[in-house]
Parts: structure tokens; sequence; C-alpha cells
């Protein structure tokens, strides 16, 4: 879960400087018996224009863990993202 997360971490919101974990917009990751990875998560508007070029990234990086033969990620709405989701390392270098 470790190596999922770090891989996350390493995808950036075009439009803020923090990374997607940080910003809170991961809701879950499963990982399946056979280590494929499945990540809800959702951006900051419903009409990001970024959403599909961010999917491809964090299912590209997290196939780069040598041991995740998939990545899959769902797009979710509910709940809609909020300032309060983010972590408080965010909110601090967001100056919030």
């Amino acid at each position: 879960m470790e190596k999922v997360v770090d891989a996350i971490r390493q995808v950036h919101d075009p439009e803020i400087p923090i990374n997607i974990y940080e910003l809170g917009l991961v809701y879950g990751i499963d990982i399946a018996d056979d280590n494929s990875v499945r990540v809800r998560m959702t951006l900051t508007a419903p009409g990001c224009p970024v959403a599909g070029s961010l999917v491809d990234e964090v299912e590209r990086r997290i196939e780069n863990i040598p041991e995740v033969p998939r990545a899959t990620v769902e797009l979710v709405w509910d709940p809609p993202w909020q300032r309060e989701m983010m972590s408080e390392a965010a909110r601090l270098q967001l100056g919030l």
C-alpha cells in the first residue's frame, strides 16, 4: 500500500502545486489478491479539463510498481471535493 500511495503522491493537479493525495482527491485504494490496484478518486471540479490525463497518469505511475499487474482509476463525484478534504500539510502550503 505504501508504494501505491508514494506513486500517487507523484501526481499533481496542474492548477494547484500539491499532489492529488494531499489534496484529498483520493477517496480509496483497494489492492486485490493478485496485486491489481483500484483507486477511487475525484477532481476539484466536475468540469476539470485535465480529468483524462490525471486518471491516465495515476494508472501509469501505479503500474510502474513491479508488483502491480494493472491499475484502474474510478472517478467519483460523491461526495464532492471540498477544501476540508486536504491534508493539514496541503492547507499550510496553500496558506489556508
